[in-house]
């Protein structure tokens, strides 16, 4: 194998291109809703910390208006009632008055949420997805807009996800932070069916210790009990809120906030994106104490951990994924399921059977590839080599079919179509945009060079693997080489 350079094997650190402070909920809040004298409140507190009338802010007609240009700008398929956003939207002055009656005299009723099942990423599995109709979906933005600001400002400093201003990238950029720290020892936990197995109950207890009204929590609690429909069956789960719902982010946010608060007050340091989390610590007892710490709190809570997910590793041998990474050592990685579904999708568009001109082909890829190295900018350089070259093989057997001739691009069709060939036809190259984005930070082989120094005086000494050796690291020849399957 060819040695690799130190530009291909270096990485851009997450904090050389910091996500950035969260706002605060001044900045985010809804102000049809709330305004500066109930956002005071909010921040110095309510009387008997808990809020009493909210109903009639939640069926207000702006509220209403403005939520469902939310639900028809996010657009979505059509719930049981077959009404879809653009049905709503034509007769959205009818709509919105019957809601805001409804809601006001108490006779709303939001109907059962269409089941439909989507595949899992990397695998041959499905999961279930909730869709609730298009008013439901208004109402439930119309809550949203009461109820968030209530219990994001409770929520814990390092839970990213489904908050404002929070995302992937803070998350990200944390984890790095303590892996640089000597924070290597990662209980890499998984919550079995989390969405499907919050029980109802204690959910809107969590609700109750800040909401009082109790019509906004007969409304929590109508979306919680709605009926599912799958073809034609239907029934009411007894446990879970359904993804798929506007509320459920909010809500499987608000059951977990207790352990992200009881594990920072143990000085424990865990990073959650809904319902995905690590947590990471300086040893292997300190990675035990803490799991054991959630392996109750979980139990006392009616919830369940993945018993062979959940584990602890060693992320300087082992390695972890967390939100489509691979963690391992000096490396960053695509998740291996991550790098297959953009190789998907990218082998669906270079398909040698289709009829399309290389350059229209040239332009479905660019989205896809911008869009992905966007997100995984931050891997080793090696992987956005590897994958231009996978990608341009599939384009050269195009165009060798076109010439009348068999088979996958190889020989001398490096000579025929170089790579400056796809190079001027525009195609969006993943190690170009890698080496500009190097050179457009100040200093960043100085951060990176800091960041593997480090990495190298916490791992342990004499580790052997076979494979391909990276800073004395075994990396699985997939990751480096990204060896092409058959085309289709």
């Amino acid at each position: 194998m060819t040695k690799r350079t130190d530009q291909q094997l270096a990485i851009v650190p997450f904090g050389a291109t910091p996500a950035g402070k969260p706002p605060s909920v001044k900045e985010w809040a809804n102000r049809v809703v709330w305004n500066d004298r109930m956002l005071d409140a909010l921040l110095q507190g309510v009387r008997g910390g808990k809020w009493h009338t909210l109903m009639d802010k939640v069926y207000t007609p702006l509220n209403l208006f403005t939520a469902s240009l939310s639900v028809v700008g996010n657009q979505g398929a059509a719930g049981v009632d077959h009404q879809t956003v653009e049905q709503f939207q034509a007769r959205r002055p009818e709509e919105l008055p019957r809601l805001e009656e409804e809601l006001r005299t108490g006779k709303y009723q939001p109907r059962a949420v269409k089941r439909v099942w989507i595949p899992k990423p990397g695998s041959t599995e499905q999961r279930p997805l909730g869709i609730p109709c298009v008013r439901d979906r208004v109402v439930q933005t119309a809550l949203l807009h009461v109820l968030e600001p209530i219990f994001d400002s409770t929520f814990a400093e390092h839970s990213y996800g489904f908050r404002h201003g929070r995302g992937c990238h803070h998350a990200l950029e944390r984890i790095e932070a303590l892996l640089n720290e000597g924070y290597v020892h990662v209980v890499d936990a998984d919550l079995k069916s989390y969405f499907d197995t919050i029980p109802k109950e204690r959910l809107l207890n969590r609700v109750r210790e800040r909401v009082s009204d109790s019509r906004v929590l007969r409304l929590v609690e109508q979306f919680l009990e709605q009926g599912v429909m799958d073809g034609l069956s239907e029934w009411t789960p007894e446990k879970g809120t359904p993804q798929g719902a506007v509320i459920s982010p909010l809500l499987a946010n608000l059951y977990l906030n207790p352990l992200d608060h009881l594990l920072a007050e143990a000085g424990i340091a865990m990073i959650r994106y809904a319902d995905d989390f690590v947590i990471l610590c300086r040893s292997r007892v300190d990675a035990e104490q803490a799991l054991a710490k959630v392996k109750q709190w979980v139990e006392d809570n009616g919830l369940t951990l993945h018993p062979t997910k959940t584990k602890i590793v060693d992320a300087r041998t082992e390695g972890f994924d967390f939100l489509g990474y691979t963690f391992r050592g000096d490396l960053r990685l695509p998740r291996k399921k991550s790098l297959d579904k953009v190789k998907d999708s990218l082998r669906a568009k270079t398909s040698r059977s289709h009829g399309h001109s290389l350059q229209r082909t040239v332009q479905t890829l660019n989205a896809t590839l911008h869009g992905w190295f966007g997100f995984f900018r931050h891997c080793n350089g090696t992987v956005f080599r590897s994958l231009d070259g996978w990608l341009r093989g599939r384009l050269r057997s195009i165009l060798r079919k076109r010439a009348g001739r068999r088979g996958r691009g190889r020989g001398t069709d490096h000579q025929r179509w170089p790579n400056g060939y796809f190079a001027d036809l525009g195609l969006y190259s993943l190690q170009g945009a890698h080496g500009r984005l190097q050179q457009s930070l100040a200093g960043p082989s100085r951060d990176n060079h800091q960041l593997v120094s480090r990495m190298r005086e916490i791992r342990p000494s004499g580790l052997e693997g076979g494979g391909t050796h990276l800073n004395g690291f075994s990396l699985p020849l997939s990751y480096l080489t990204l060896q092409s399957p058959k085309a289709p």
